[in-house]
């Protein structure tokens, strides 16, 4: 058995980062198609596995976690950006984060806020009429980022500052956007788009001291640990008790500002575009919603009943997967899939090649919602679908994003249907997340 898996021939330290950087998509789909469960490249310098074995997967990301690290991003512009927070935190540190914030992000809580959700998604729907041309990929960035505000900072921001958070995005996503200097070059050789992205990483940290000076004294006693359970109330009182330093707090609220908001607002952009694209599937939820809703306003009573709609929120992840790769390092020599790995080497595990995958879907290019169904997903492997990760390092904002996404979509078809303007097939953009190239255009009309 050969003790190297097989992959691409690279180039001369581009490795295969070229052809990775024209087309991230295809290219994972050529490597799982041509290779199966396990393929090896050079990302410029990075001696990378592409993992695609939901067998596997489960090992890296649950029964060894332990094994598996992040990869060191604290010295590359990722770290410059969400530093030490939940989502790149390591060790003793992350496991402090993660325990602080459980709370905040408990199903108890977050059920007895369903209705602040409902309050952010009918403020949106108030602000529509019938023929109306929206830019849904906006309007879902926009309520899922009032939502994170309001339930984990515990603010309400005013337009101008939610402005000033939005403008900002586009040069954060442009920065990561795959380009083969980059992974070629060490990361303090200048290069296009720093500046602009410096620029935004400042704006972003004069918007979160701002919130800070908000809450003061609304907080609790940082000695009882007595106040408020939005996450920021938690940091602060743990900051106060000394428990946190000021950068800790800086780099949690970044993480929780961007990461929390992005990923659900993907997943209701893509499922607008699939359920105008697909009628009969739309005016199913349509019909679910009216049965179980009536009318009430949705809340958590109406989202534990919501069967073809939670379907349809899956499949929307499983085709467009908002996070479409993950990454891990090994911090000892291991075996995958028959071959021999490295410590140190990089492994990347893409939802976007998995949940695409023949080997585990049945006409997997199809938006097919009733693949969730209790009797067709018996007997699929775990890890072929796996939108939140899984683990000690699965998605700590899951059951929040399900949440907010059953109850938007629900709130919105009570009254409207979105009809998508552009053309398909969508065009992606890869960046930290998977974002449509174009923008996503759709008109507003009444049931």
């Amino acid at each position: 058995m050969s003790e190297t898996p097989p992959g691409p021939k690279g180039e001369p330290l581009f490795g295969a980062s070229r052809q990775y950087s024209r087309d991230p998509f295809d290219f994972i789909e050529t490597l799982e198609s041509a290779y199966g469960d396990v393929a090896h490249f050079d990302m410029g310098p990075m001696e990378t596995y592409m993992l695609t074995d939901p067998a596997d997967i489960e090992r890296v990301l649950v029964s060894e976690a332990d094994v598996f690290r992040k990869p060191d991003f604290q010295n590359d512009a990722l770290g410059d950006l969400l530093g030490d927070g939940l989502l790149l935190g390591e060790g003793e540190t992350w496991k402090q984060q993660r325990q602080l914030a459980n709370p905040a992000f408990s199903m108890a809580r977050l059920g007895g806020m369903a209705d602040r959700v409902t309050d952010h998604a009918e403020a949106m729907v108030d602000d529509w009429a019938a023929g109306d041309r929206i830019d849904a990929e906006s309007e879902m960035a926009r309520v899922t980022l009032n939502v994170i505000l309001d339930l984990m900072l515990g603010v309400e921001l005013p337009a101008e500052k939610i402005d000033v958070i939005e403008e900002q995005l586009e040069p954060l996503g442009q920065r990561f956007e795959p380009d083969p200097l980059r992974f070629a070059m060490p990361e303090w050789v200048p290069m296009p788009g720093d500046q602009e992205f410096e620029t935004a990483v400042s704006r972003l940290e004069d918007v979160l001291d701002d919130i800070v000076a908000a809450r003061r004294g609304t907080v609790g006693d940082a000695v009882t640990d007595d106040g408020p359970m939005d996450f920021l109330s938690v940091l602060i009182r743990a900051r106060d008790r000394g428990e946190q330093s000021d950068q800790q707090l800086r780099d949690e609220m970044m993480t929780m500002l961007l990461a929390g908001h992005d990923t659900t607002a993907l997943t209701l952009t893509y499922t607008w575009y699939l359920l105008s694209e697909h009628p009969a599937a739309e005016h199913r939820v349509q019909r679910e919603v009216d049965d179980i809703v009536g009318d009430d306003r949705p809340g958590m009573e109406h989202v534990r009943e919501f069967e073809y709609l939670e379907w349809v929120i899956n499949e929307s992840m499983r085709l467009y997967p908002p996070v479409f790769t993950v990454f891990r390092e090994p911090t000892e020599a291991v075996e995958l899939g028959g071959y021999d790995v490295p410590d140190g080497s990089t492994l990347m595990i893409p939802q976007w090649g998995v949940h695409r995958s023949e080997r585990y879907w049945d006409d997997p290019e199809t938006f097919d919602p009733e693949r969730f169904s209790p009797e067709r997903r018996a007997d699929r492997p775990r890890f072929a679908f796996f939108p939140f990760g899984g683990g000690p390092r699965h998605c700590i904002g899951k059951h929040l994003s399900l949440l907010e996404a059953k109850i938007i979509v629900a709130t919105v078809v009570s009254e409207y249907e979105l009809d998508f303007e552009g053309e398909s097939p969508l065009e992606l953009l890869p960046s930290l997340t998977m974002h449509p190239r174009q923008e996503m255009t759709m008109t507003v009309r009444e049931r």
